[in-house]
């Protein structure tokens, strides 16, 4: 059992880390950080990920009950196999960061805009900001900004090639190591972002991330496919 949970929270934190960093989410996080308060963007964020972590684990769970294991462990591998391809791919033929960084930073400034539209004080925001800092911690929660991070992090990820790749983790090993490892991937790979801001995202390779995510993949894929099948 405790094995087991290791496995899946070593296998999760490795390919958790590796497809967050350099992804479109982590760039919104740095974006979002450098704009508003750290502590609400971090927080909508983290709260979005771990949301996502959970969910999706709960949907790998819940697959071999509801399908054949057998199947559910041959739909697992075709997806590590794929998500390693697809990545290796993107790694050789994809237009680079800085191209994501920008995408981002554009949709980000088209909303900014869209929110000070018809404010008659340009520095609404901020004052709001301030305002907000003399109310009640779970009060913040409910801002603006938390509600803007959290929602631009959760859609951003549904359908995300770390969440499918979470859902088959979860079918494949213990759901719980793969809740605590994803979660905590997420938390380091946010973390960062918030506090590295744009410097950060701009600096990282992710040519070399997404070598180094691919390759993971195709470990895992080549593992489950070699791995026999419990009843």
């Amino acid at each position: 059992m405790a094995t087991s949970i290791i496995q899946g929270f070593t296998k999760s934190l490795a390919m958790t880390v590796l497809s967050e960093i350099g992804d479109k989410t982590f760039f919104a996080a740095a974006i979002m950080a450098m704009r508003h308060p750290r502590r609400l963007v971090l927080s909508g964020c983290l709260s979005a990920l771990i949301v996502m972590t959970i969910l999706s684990a709960l949907v790998g769970w819940a697959a071999p009950n509801l399908i054949s294991r057998k199947w559910t462990h041959h739909v697992t591998t075709l997806l590590f196999l794929g998500f390693g391809l697809w990545s290796l791919w993107d790694a050789f033929n994809d237009g680079g960061e800085s191209e994501e960084l920008a995408e981002v930073e554009a949709r980000l400034d088209a909303d900014l805009k869209a929110n000070k539209k018809g404010s008659k004080d340009g520095n609404k925001v901020d004052d709001d900001d301030v305002k907000k800092q003399n109310r009640s911690f779970l009060l913040q929660f409910l801002s603006p900004i938390y509600l803007k991070a959290f929602s631009i992090t959760f859609f951003g990820e549904w359908g995300d090639k770390s969440q499918l790749a979470t859902i088959g983790l979860a079918a494949d090993e213990d759901p719980v190591g793969v809740v605590l490892g994803g979660i905590l991937g997420q938390a380091l790979c946010t973390t960062a972002a918030v506090l590295g801001g744009r410097s950060l995202a701009s600096q990282i390779s992710e040519k070399i991330v997404a070598l180094s995510g691919g390759l993971l993949f195709i470990v895992f894929g080549i593992q489950s496919f070699l791995s026999t099948v419990e009843p």
